[in-house]
């Protein structure tokens, strides 16, 4: 028999059910949303608008805001309308097409990180051949791949929701349309779907972080072999500071949330989690590359100042 789709909306229960807590909470992801759409759009602005900036590094950074700002977009304001309401409805093409770009959106940047990190590897273990290996048609191939092979796996998942039976109820444990989430609710079979998701997302992270472990396992390498003093290895190693503390707020919460994913997992701590990298991390991106970034804060300082003129 055919998977048939008997449920035609589902309702999202949010982060709380108490709804004083609820309206509590709206004012401070307000501002998170927010200062997520003004920093990462600063960030984008002054990549394509100062021609300084138009190198490699900072073109992926520009693509890393872009991500950014839709990948909140995705999410907050079906959020922050939660906050206001008592029960929020969503239909079950709007569910799937939130799903859809969460993990587009989401996965590209998990891959972008990696070609950032390789990026770094170019420009610190092959200078002189930089400009080469990095050329503005690689670096455009390389983001164009990002954002289609996000889209495609995207697609596999929504794909694979869309052939799942549900018949009741339709109450979803979180504030967005996620994948384990709606397992949950099927009334078919979940155990094939679940495998597959877990084979293709475990190979697509583990890509994705083995890019960035080994891009810095030859950066430290060779910063011992041809450099002598710690002043001059913290110097050079100084340029992927950034980058390795966005890696980081981004990777650990994904990985807890989706590398061994199961239908059992608390749907709070889940919640929890998604809200980190979800919410937190694109705000805290842009703070992290323009205070760590001599040429960023320099770049803004420029764009204030004409502004001010």
């Amino acid at each position: 028999m055919e998977n048939q789709t008997v449920v035609q909306e589902f309702i999202l229960l949010g982060l709380t059910n108490d709804q004083e807590l609820q309206h509590v909470l709206f004012t401070p992801f307000l501002l998170l949303y927010m200062a997520c759409l003004l920093g990462n759009g600063a960030i984008l602005t002054v990549v394509v608008a100062e021609p300084k900036l138009h190198t490699p590094m900072y073109f992926f950074l520009g693509n890393l805001s872009c991500l950014d700002i839709c990948y909140t977009t995705a999410t907050m304001p079906k959020m922050l309308s939660g906050f206001l309401m008592e029960h929020q409805a969503i239909s079950f093409s709007g569910c799937l097409t939130q799903l859809h770009f969460f993990h587009f959106l989401g996965s590209s940047e998990s891959m972008l990180l990696g070609v950032m990190a390789y990026d770094r590897y170019v420009a610190i273990c092959n200078p002189l051949r930089y400009s080469t290996i990095m050329s503005k048609q690689a670096c455009l191939r390389l983001a164009v791949a990002v954002w289609t092979a996000g889209f495609f796996y995207a697609l596999m998942n929504t794909v694979l929701t869309s052939r799942l039976w549900f018949c009741g109820p339709n109450h979803i444990l979180h504030f967005i349309c996620d994948f384990k989430p709606l397992l949950k609710l099927a009334c078919s079979s979940t155990a094939l779907t679940l495998m597959v998701f877990n084979v293709v997302a475990g190979c697509m992270a583990l890509a994705a972080f083995s890019v960035t472990l080994l891009s810095y396992l030859y950066i430290i390498s060779f910063l011992f072999f041809k450099f002598q003093t710690w002043q001059s290895r913290w110097k050079a190693f100084s340029t992927c500071a950034s980058h390795l503390t966005v890696v980081a707020l981004f990777y650990i919460p994904v990985i807890s949330n989706y590398a061994l994913a199961s239908a059992g997992d608390s749907a709070e701590r889940e919640m929890t989690i998604t809200v980190l990298y979800s919410a937190v991390t694109p705000v805290l991106n842009p703070l992290i590359y323009s205070l760590r970034n001599q040429e960023v804060k320099s770049c803004l300082r420029k764009a204030l100042s004409r502004k001010r003129l």
